[in-house]
């Protein structure tokens, strides 16, 4: 039987706090994932059919954190167009990644955004929801990835490069 990947949405939301740079991050807990329980994610979710993409973003974010998306970068030059009955929504992520092995088919385009609001303590699918200091996203990529969510390393990665450049 042909599978299809599943289109999803992730965040990389930031904020400053007394001049640094902080990420939100989380801890994956859903009930049919039980092998990535605790592992350190992003914001993500599926794109649900015919959804614009950035409002799966803020749909994703508030469900899982209680914040409410300001900007997401790259949003105010996305374009639409219409013919022949598809209404064509055209953008482009900060990353792209695709889970090519495994259970999970998932294709995750990462937008950086900022967002306001409460954090949520914690929701249905997640815990330990936290602002946290890129430099120490950074230290602890480096001394155990295998502590994060595998969708999310490569796009927090070229984030961290991105802010060094």
């Amino acid at each position: 039987m042909e599978r299809f990947s599943i289109p999803c949405v992730a965040g990389i939301i930031e904020k400053q706090i007394n001049g640094t740079t902080m990420i939100l991050l989380q801890e994956r807990w859903k009930e049919n994932a039980v092998k990535e329980e605790g592992l350190v994610e992003i914001p993500a979710g599926k794109i649900r059919e015919n959804e614009n993409i950035f409002d799966a973003l803020r749909r994703e974010i508030w469900e899982e954190t209680g914040l409410e998306v300001e900007e997401i970068h790259g949003e105010k030059e996305a374009g639409i167009y219409a013919s022949n009955g598809y209404k064509v929504l055209d953008y482009m992520p900060f990353s792209c990644s695709q889970n090519i092995q495994g259970n999970y088919p998932i294709l995750v385009l990462t937008f950086i955004c900022t967002a306001k609001g409460e954090l949520l303590e914690k929701t249905n699918e997640t815990q330990n929801i936290r602002w946290a200091p890129v430099s120490e996203v950074e230290a602890s990529l480096t001394s155990d990835s295998r502590s994060f969510y595998p969708m999310h390393v490569a796009s927090l990665r070229k984030y961290i490069q991105f802010l060094k450049k």
